[in-house]
């Protein structure tokens, strides 16, 4: 693309993108403008399975040279859960240079509107969907993702969600009409007329905190809302999942360049082993928008000490699904076992706690104990992994060594229904790989409570038995409002206790999904339609994506003069 590129051809190019996704947001209906299917690729511009796979692999071991100003060192060390070694390096900057740089062209990008911003911001888009097969496989190799998941997850799931922010980020700026002409009748005299002008006002540089499970997925919504909303964007990826976010901030330099803005609006800031440049960045004056997600305790503290700035969290959650009763018993299990198993339970929205009546559940085989629910359910995660190439690519490989420490200290917690299993990746024979554990526990136990009362990331569930139903709502209110949670399930076929368990989540602010039973899991949202988390519970104190999420990343500031 040549680099006279203005943004009002971009407006022009990519209008009908932005329409369409403002269109989807107002009716939540399903849409996407980015391909699931890997054969989808390949032409127009964009690269296919081998190009994509050759591209990634010629970066193995090299510098990735941003050309940003402040560089002092060159950083590097990813290793891939697949047992890779990446050896990519990348800038290490020098924040008391950086910084300033990406401000001085914080004017240029106000002034441009909020069309031309939306507008570069699907150019920077369709570029990285361009690249979709070379970033799966920098997904993947980050973050232990299997390959199919790594592609629709971390490229056009990802994709989507940012173009879901553009389009939340442009609705709340052109809210507010650029200029009116303000007339106030003064009955015999003449009218009191001012010209009223309105800007929308970034914030300042925001600073993004990448996770190393999903580093595009959860980084692209702060990231284009930031950006689209007039802010210069610091990307701070996790030090194990680096390299999908530093191909991100190169595509968005380019674009920014040659549409003729300064690149240094968006900038990486890679770290040292070990260095734990997050706190330091966070406190800086010059950051006044921060997006996070990680652990509940630097969340916590990041909401506590980064004052000077408007904080978005996505935190640790103790997922729940009631089991009450169900009319598709075959589908629930078959259901659930998939979202238990679905990358090794390495998702914030992964179900942890699947709460059981002690005397059992109704179903349309006929009553069902707790135990056979239990038992059955196990039945059904083994047969689904039963075969060792499908579970490789379901489970994908172990993200880091505390999830195996979790993994392998849970069968220590209770009676274990379904044990965990290892297996071998024939591709990739470093790679750790573990079927998930169910264990059972009592939920009348204190001892019992302490283990699912807390948040067990990675491939662990625990089947609670409860008292009864009313017991399971009343526990299910507890762990949202104490806890928190991305994901609430329920299986039911009574109205009343599906009633029961709406109100629940409607007090509680936790989004909730029925009796799931066919191709649709708890542990997946679709963007411009579902919202994920609600930020009303202590899992998330923003939701992906609502005008909330994008409102408070600038403020409009009125310039009046009489006319």
């Amino acid at each position: 693309m040549a680099a006279e590129l203005t943004a009002h051809q971009l407006i022009t190019q990519h209008r009908p993108t932005l329409d369409q996704a403002l269109e989807a947001i107002r009716t939540r209906a399903y849409w996407s403008p980015h391909p699931e299917h890997p054969k989808a690729y390949g032409e127009h511009g964009s690269l296919g399975m081998a190009e994509g796979k050759a591209a990634f692999d010629a970066l193995l071991g090299t510098r990735l040279d941003l050309g940003q100003p402040g560089t002092d060192d060159w950083v590097g060390g990813e290793v891939s859960p697949y047992g890779i070694e990446l050896g990519v390096t990348y800038p290490h900057a020098d924040v008391d240079i950086l910084l300033p740089a990406m401000r001085a062209g914080q004017r240029a990008w106000r002034d441009a509107g909020a069309e031309a911003r939306a507008a570069v911001c699907l150019e920077i888009l369709k570029r990285i969907s361009d690249r979709t097969h070379e970033f799966a496989h920098a997904v993947m190799h980050t973050s232990g993702q299997a390959f199919m998941m790594a592609f629709q997850a971390g490229g056009p799931h990802a994709q989507d969600r940012g173009l879901e922010a553009v389009a939340y980020a442009y609705v709340e700026q052109v809210r507010t009409p650029d200029s009116t002409e303000w007339v106030k009748p003064q009955g015999k005299r003449d009218p009191l007329t001012l010209t009223k002008q309105f800007t929308p006002v970034p914030r300042g540089t925001a600073l993004l905190i990448g996770c190393n499970t999903f580093p595009t997925w959860n980084g692209y919504p702060g990231l284009f809302a930031s950006l689209a909303t007039g802010n210069a964007v610091l990307v701070k990826p996790h030090p194990r999942a680096v390299l999908p976010l530093a191909l991100t901030v190169q595509v968005a330099r380019e674009v920014l360049a040659e549409t003729g803005f300064d690149p240094n609006l968006v900038a990486l800031a890679a770290e040292r082993p070990g260095e734990g440049i997050a706190k330091t960045l966070a406190l800086r004056p010059e950051i006044r928008i921060i997006d996070y997600t990680g652990s509940t305790a630097f969340g916590d503290w990041l909401e506590t000490n980064a004052r000077q700035a408007q904080v978005y969290t996505e935190k640790a959650g103790v997922n729940t699904v009631i089991v009450e009763s169900t009319d598709n018993y075959k589908g629930m299990l078959s259901n659930l076992a998939f979202s238990l198993s679905l990358y090794s339970g390495q998702m914030c929205t992964t179900p942890q706690n699947l709460l059981i009546p002690r005397d059992g559940i109704t179903t349309d085989e006929g009553p069902k104990s707790y135990d056979e629910v239990v038992a059955d359910l196990a039945k059904s995660v083994g047969a689904l992994l039963g075969d060792d190439a499908r579970a490789n690519a379901l489970l994908g490989a172990i993200v880091n060594p505390d999830v195996k420490t979790r993994l392998e200290a849970a069968s220590g917690l209770g009676e274990v229904a379904l044990p965990s299993r290892e297996i071998s990746n024939p591709e990739f024979p470093d790679a750790v790989v573990r079927t998930p554990v169910i264990v059972k526990l009592d939920g009348t136990k204190p001892d019992d409570e302490a283990a699912y009362l807390n948040e067990c990331f990675g491939p662990v569930s625990f089947a609670v038995r409860v008292d009864s139903a009313t017991d399971a709502v009343e526990l299910l209110r507890r762990t949202i409002r104490d806890k928190g949670a991305m994901t609430v399930g329920a299986y039911t076929s009574s109205e009343e206790f599906e009633e029961a368990v709406r109100e629940v989540c409607l007090e509680e602010c936790a989004q909730l999904s029925l009796n799931l039973t066919g191709g649709v899991y708890v542990n997946q949202t679709a963007a411009f339609s579902d919202f994920h988390g609600s930020g009303g519970n202590p899992a998330a104190n923003a939701a992906l994506s609502d005008g909330a999420f994008v409102a408070n990343r600038f403020r409009v500031v009125e310039v009046r003069r009489d006319s």
